[in-house]
């Protein structure tokens, strides 16, 4: 296997036509791929700094002692509302008891106690009665969750 040693020296001495040597680098590709690298990196970064992980309580409801002047109004999943343990025949009797106990001072809290079954605006018109009385302080009782 013979070298050719002429060619070699045509090379590498620079004798060789403009065509046949680049003595620059063409960038174009080069700035392209990091350009598009600069914008797949501002598009994920959002995302990744988004999605930390927390460790969130799991229970949401407080221990509190009701205090004797707290008011419980029940709804059952029929429906049907009652001041303690008293059937309320209307509406209209709800929003008297509401009014009454809204001029009181201090005033006290309405504990509305629900049936998971219950309807949805049956519970609504129990808040909305004690919003239009006054009421200041609507709280819900429910039941603890069941540990695993």
């Amino acid at each position: 296997m013979a070298i050719d040693f002429e060619a070699f020296e045509a090379v590498s001495s620079g004798s060789g036509t403009d065509e046949d040597m680049l003595s620059e680098i063409n960038t174009t590709p080069l700035v392209d791929v990091m350009l598009v690298l600069l914008i797949i990196f501002l598009i994920t970064i959002p995302v990744v700094n988004a999605a930390v992980s927390v460790n969130l309580p799991r229970e949401s409801n407080q221990l509190r002692r009701a205090l004797p002047e707290t008011v419980i109004v029940s709804v059952d999943a029929n429906g049907a509302s009652y001041w303690f343990d008293a059937k309320l025949t209307s509406n209209e009797i709800l929003q008297q008891r509401l009014a009454k106990i809204a001029a009181q001072s201090p005033q006290p809290e309405v504990h509305i106690r629900a049936d998971a079954h219950s309807d949805f605006a049956a519970v609504a018109q129990v808040v909305y009665a004690c919003q239009v009385a006054g009421i200041a302080r609507v709280g819900f009782l429910t039941e603890p969750p069941v540990s695993p």
